[in-house]
């Protein structure tokens, strides 16, 4: 599916199609698996029904998000490089498939051979608990970023308040929620003695990989790093409001939701380390402006002058 939505996709310039079939690509594997398992245990139907729910309200939003701008600007540089944009969809292929792994596994029958603990077991509770949280944050923070965007059309604006807050990226936050929460859940009959063993029991505690794999992605690959410092860029270099917006990443944790009121105290230490603002993602003019780039630039030609003087003086007879 995903090769034909690619194909489609690219000879018809249709940006519409392309984040909606990545999230029904989930609902369809969740749906898939769980009809070939053999058995429908409850924890099978809540974990695939999680994954299925959590994918059909992101496609659906994203659907509508597109419906309403026009274009993705993602896919700008690749619409007339066709294996660079084939390339996003076999990377988006991969990324769907990693993420489902704790409900593939978990419906795989390599597993439903075993019995299984009842549900309601202390990691299902949790995983729900995380599931529900991160689900209503996520869907929380889409709405509000839609209305801010709608409302506010001066690029000067600032997205502020609700539970952006609390957080810069609390959509980001309430995903992984989402992700580790599911996994919590379908690796309980992996978690208790006397239930799955051996070979399936390691396959299933290994899935905890799909959660880590979309935390990988938001930070370092199609999240944080595309985001905070290109934005922050942006705004000091055209005078977007550049000093109240350097004050609310001062205070507003970067994805951890935490109160800004104690937030904007904290050593600097311990917000690059505890609650992950990294150096890759910090803006600082004197390094990153385009002044600063200009400067060491022209500093770099009046060196590299000065060094060809140099060398035809002492060339000289």
């Amino acid at each position: 599916m995903g090769v034909v939505m690619a194909i489609d996709d690219y000879y018809l310039t249709f940006d519409k199609l392309t984040d909606f079939a990545g999230g029904t690509n989930f609902v369809l594997l969740a749906i898939f698996t769980l009809g070939i398992s053999g058995q429908h245990h409850a924890r099978q139907i809540v974990c695939s029904v999680f994954l299925a729910v959590w994918a059909a309200r992101l496609s659906g939003f994203l659907l509508f998000r597109i419906l309403k701008t026009g274009t993705d600007s993602r896919f700008d540089d690749k619409r007339d490089k066709f294996f660079a944009f084939l390339g996003f969809w076999i990377f988006q292929m991969v990324w769907v498939w990693t993420v489902s792994l704790p409900v593939t596994v978990l419906n795989s029958p390599n597993i439903t051979q075993f019995p299984q603990p009842d549900f309601g077991t202390g990691r299902d509770i949790a995983g729900v608990i995380f599931f529900g949280i991160g689900f209503l944050m996520e869907s929380i923070a889409d709405i509000q970023k839609f209305r801010f965007r709608e409302a506010n059309k001066d690029r000067k604006a600032i997205c502020g308040g609700g539970l952006f807050s609390w957080t810069r990226h609390p959509n980001y936050f309430g995903e992984i929620l989402v992700q580790f929460g599911i996994y919590m859940t379908a690796v309980s009959p992996a978690a208790y003695d006397g239930y799955v063993t051996g070979q399936p029991r390691v396959a299933l505690n290994t899935t905890i990989v799909g959660a880590f794999f979309l935390t990988f992605l938001l930070m370092f690959v199609s999240g944080l790093n595309l985001q905070e410092r290109p934005a922050a860029k942006k705004r000091y270099d055209n005078f977007l409001n550049w000093q109240q917006y350097h004050g609310y990443l001062e205070r507003t944790s970067i994805l951890i939701p935490f109160p800004p009121q104690i937030y904007v105290h904290l050593p600097v230490f311990l917000k690059r380390t505890l609650f992950l603002e990294f150096p890759i993602y910090v803006f600082d003019p004197e390094v990153h402006s385009e002044d600063a780039i200009e400067r060491r630039r022209v500093q770099g030609e009046r060196r590299d002058a000065g060094d060809r003087l140099e060398g035809d003086v002492s060339r000289s007879p």
